[in-house]
C-alpha cells in the first residue's frame, strides 16, 4: 500500500468511537488513506453508529461498555461482528484487556467521564502511547496516572485543543520535548513563566447574574463556536470545563496553579499560549477544528496533510482576549482550589459536576446553581492528600450521592 518513504502506519484503538471526539478521529483515520488502521472500537449505547462504524473501518475487536447488555440483546450487532470478523466483547473489564493488546499502538480515549480512567491507567500500565480526550482520567486520578506512566515506560499525549497547544508552544519556544519533563526540580530552570489557557466565554460570557438564572437547556446547548458532546457544551457555558482544564494542566505540565492562567478568547482561535521566563509567549492557532489535535496527537512527533480547516489569511480577522470574570463564572475559581488541593479534590468536583449537569438536562436543577451544589459538596468533602484507586472511587460515590441529596432538598 505504501511506498518505500511513506510513513509507517500506527495501530489505534478508539475508545468512544461513536461520540463527537470519536467520530472527529475517524474523520483523521479516512484523511490518512490506510496509515492509521483501526484495531479495535468501543461505544456504550449508540449501537446503530456502532455498526455503520464496524462496517467501514473492519475493527478486530469492538467493546460494548454498558455493563448491562449482553450478545442477545443486540443480534443485529452480533450479526455485523460475524459479517465483518470482529470479536465482540462487553464490559469495562474487557476494555482494559482491549488497549493492552500488542496489537495496539496508539490508544484514542475519547470515553467521557470518569468511566474513562480506569482504561487509561491499564493502557499505561501496558506501555501504551495514549492520546487522551478523556480529562477526567487526570482531573479525578492526575497522580496516579503520572505515576503509571512513568513507572511503565507509556506516553499520555493531550488531545484537547488547549493542552495540545501548550505542547506545540513548548516544542516551538524552547520547552522540553516531553511535556512531563518540562518542568525541574526548581523553578529557576524551568523556562516556562506560565501557561495561559483560552476560553470562549460560551454562550453567556456577557450575561448579568440575572439573566443567569433563567438559562435553559436549549439555551445552554447553543455554543458559539465548537460542536460538542451535550455534557461537554454544558460545562462549557458554566466555565466548569475551562475549570477542568486547569487541574489537567496541572498534571500535564508538571506545573503549580498559580503558573496556570484563563482569558476569554471568543473567536476561539488562539488555542492556548506558553509565555517563557524571558518574557516570550508563544501561541499556537487554528480554526476552532477537533480534527487538527487529534491528528497531532495520534501521530506526534510527525506532521502529516489531514482533514482539519485552515485559517483564511485573505479575510480580515479580529483576536479578542478578557481577563475573566471570577464573581459571573466562579468554576475557575473553583478549578484553581482543586488543583491545589489535589487527592480526592478532583474526584468530588468531577462527580459533583456529572450529576449536577444531568440534573440540569432535566430540569431538577437552574442553570446556575451547577457551580453551587459543586462548590458545597466539594467544601464538605473529607479531604485525602494521597489515595488509593478504590479510594478515589470511594470519594466519587460519596460525592454522587451527596449531590443528589443537595438536589433534592
Amino acid at each position: 500500500m505504501f511506498e518505500k518513504n511513506c510513513p509507517k502506519s500506527r495501530s489505534i484503538a478508539l475508545l468512544g468511537s461513536t461520540g463527537s471526539i470519536g467520530r472527529s478521529t475517524l474523520d483523521v483515520v479516512r484523511a490518512a488513506q490506510g496509515r492509521l488502521p483501526v484495531f479495535a472500537l468501543s461505544a456504550h449505547a449508540n449501537i446503530p453508529l456502532l455498526r455503520e462504524q464496524m462496517d467501514e473501518f473492519r475493527p478486530r475487536q469492538v467493546v460494548v461498555t454498558d455493563h448491562s447488555k449482553k450478545p442477545g440483546d443486540f443480534p443485529d450487532l452480533v450479526e455485523t461482528a460475524k459479517k465483518t470478523g470482529a470479536d465482540l466483547f462487553f464490559g469495562s473489564e474487557a476494555l482494559c484487556r482491549m488497549v493492552a493488546q500488542p496489537e495496539v499502538e496508539v490508544i484514542v480515549s475519547a470515553i467521557v467521564g470518569s468511566a474513562g480512567l480506569q482504561s487509561t491507567l491499564s493502557a499505561l500500565e501496558a506501555g501504551k502511547t495514549v492520546a487522551l480526550a478523556n480529562k477526567e482520567s487526570l482531573v479525578v486520578g492526575g497522580e496516579l496516572v503520572k505515576k503509571a506512566e512513568s513507572k511503565h515506560g507509556g506516553r499520555i499525549i493531550p488531545i484537547d485543543s488547549e493542552h495540545s497547544a501548550i505542547w506545540q508552544c513548548l516544542e516551538a519556544g524552547g520547552g522540553r520535548r516531553e511535556a512531563g519533563d518540562m518542568a525541574q526540580s526548581s523553578s529557576l530552570q524551568s523556562p516556562v513563566s506560565r501557561l495561559i489557557l483560552t476560553a470562549s466565554g460560551g454562550p453567556f460570557r456577557k450575561f448579568s447574574q440575572q439573566e443567569l438564572e433563567r438559562v435553559t437547556v436549549s439555551d445552554a446547548l447553543a455554543h458559539p463556536t465548537w460542536e460538542m458532546g451535550k455534557k461537554i457544551t454544558v460545562d462549557s457555558a458554566t466555565l466548569i470545563n475551562k475549570a477542568l482544564e486547569i487541574i489537567e494542566a496541572r498534571w500535564f505540565f508538571d506545573l503549580s496553579p498559580d503558573q496556570i492562567s484563563v482569558m476569554i478568547h471568543p473567536q476561539s482561535v488562539v488555542h492556548s499560549m506558553v509565555e517563557f521566563v524571558d518574557g516570550a509567549v508563544f501561541a499556537q492557532l487554528s480554526p476552532p477544528d477537533m480534527r487538527l489535535p487529534i491528528q497531532w496527537a495520534i501521530d506526534y512527533p510527525e506532521r502529516f496533510p489531514g482533514p482539519a480547516q485552515r485559517v483564511d489569511w485573505s479575510k480580515m480577522m479580529t483576536l479578542e482576549f478578557f481577563p475573566p470574570d471570577f464573581d459571573r463564572f466562579p468554576a475557575l475559581r473553583l478549578g484553581l482550589e482543586v488543583a491545589t488541593q489535589g487527592g480526592t479534590a478532583g474526584a468530588v468536583f468531577n462527580a459533583a459536576n456529572e450529576v449536577a449537569v444531568e440534573a440540569f438536562f432535566q430540569e431538577r436543577l437552574p442553570f446556575h446553581k451547577i457551580t453551587t451544589v459543586c462548590q458545597t459538596i466539594l467544601e464538605n468533602h473529607h479531604h485525602e492528600r494521597c489515595p488509593t484507586l478504590e479510594r478515589l472511587w470511594a470519594a466519587d460515590r460519596w460525592a454522587r450521592s451527596e449531590t443528589e441529596k443537595w438536589i433534592s432538598r
